[in-house]
């Protein structure tokens, strides 16, 4: 029996595990390291030394940083993050509502984006060096060229300003029709699809590509197939690896460019939570919201890794 993907497989789980706890040891020093006083932030600059000292010694922001950071990393361990500074509530129910709103906007994200980048990417693959290609090369570099925020701000010129056909902010709760979806989700949504589908597209046409120039389809080609059946009957299926990780690099393209969005559009998400957070020094909710972005950047990458590794006939 071959044992090599499941130990592949296993060895990339592992190598997932040792990234997050190095991810978690960054993270948390680096927002220990934002520059201001937490105690003197929450009482304000009138308040007087003692009070910001007991302040810190309450919080216990006075103890050696190592110490904080284990007791904070066996917190997480046991699904603990924690008590904002700011709000006095547990974290988890300040990021509980937020999640789910971030999580619908890059759900609708993806459903948009990967059929319609998968779709162009194959077709721009299939009549590679048409003047249909060309084209789509040209737009998917001059939309990777331009920033989230540039793009953003185009949107709400054009759609918001001039046109006046969508509202310039997304307010998630005032939700009644799917009419209220549309207007909160559309200005969002073309914002993280212009960066997503133009890499995935780039990287799908390139991975169709490289199948088409395998030896096998060659000769699938020399016996008569037409151009859709060799892409999709013999180029497709093993260029699945490649394009796996496409998607998967792409999507987690969302966790940079949703921060940049929800902050533009004052959506009420974790990344605002986040970007509000850093304002008041609210470490355990700033902490919390970046494992959150790293802990799904660090799924997507190890679940292409892993379908990349399963669907290799080589490797089988």
């Amino acid at each position: 029996m071959n044992t090599l993907v499941p130990t592949l497989v296993l060895k990339r789980l592992l190598v997932a595990i040792i990234t997050l706890v190095i991810v978690s040891f960054a993270v948390f020093f680096a927002t220990s390291l934002l520059p201001g006083d937490t105690a003197t932030i929450l009482l304000g600059q009138a308040a007087t030394p003692e009070a910001v000292a007991g302040l810190r010694k309450a919080m216990h922001l006075d103890d050696p940083a190592i110490f904080r950071f284990l007791r904070w990393l066996l917190g997480l361990l046991q699904g603990e993050l924690g008590t904002s500074y700011a709000n006095k509530m547990p974290v988890a129910a300040l990021i509980g509502g937020r999640f789910v709103n971030t999580m619908k906007l890059a759900g609708i994200t993806a459903v948009v984006s990967v059929p319609l980048a998968l779709t162009v990417g194959i077709t721009a693959a299939m009549l590679r060096g048409s003047a249909y290609d060309r084209i789509v090369t040209v737009l998917t570099i001059g939309v990777i060229s331009v920033p989230e925020f540039m793009v953003a701000t185009i949107a709400v010129l054009l759609f918001a300003v001039y046109l006046g056909w969508l509202p310039a902010l997304s307010l998630a709760n005032d939700v009644h029709s799917l009419a209220d979806v549309l207007k909160i989700y559309a200005m969002p949504v073309i914002t993280l699809t212009f960066g997503v589908s133009a890499q995935m597209i780039r990287m799908t046409r390139a991975a169709v590509i490289e199948t088409l120039n395998t030896a096998y389809v060659e000769m699938a080609l020399l016996k008569g197939a037409s151009r859709s059946r060799l892409v999709l009957k013999h180029a497709l299926p093993n260029a699945l690896g490649p394009i796996v990780n496409a998607v998967a690099l792409s999507l987690s393209y969302l966790i940079g460019g949703v921060i940049i969005v929800e902050t533009i559009f004052n959506y009420p998400g974790i990344a605002k939570l986040m970007v509000d957070a850093v304002a008041t020094r609210d470490l355990p909710l700033i902490q919390s919201c970046a494992m959150i972005f790293c802990l799904g950047y660090l799924i997507l990458i190890t679940a292409a890794d892993i379908v990349a590794i399963v669907s290799n006939p080589r490797l089988r």
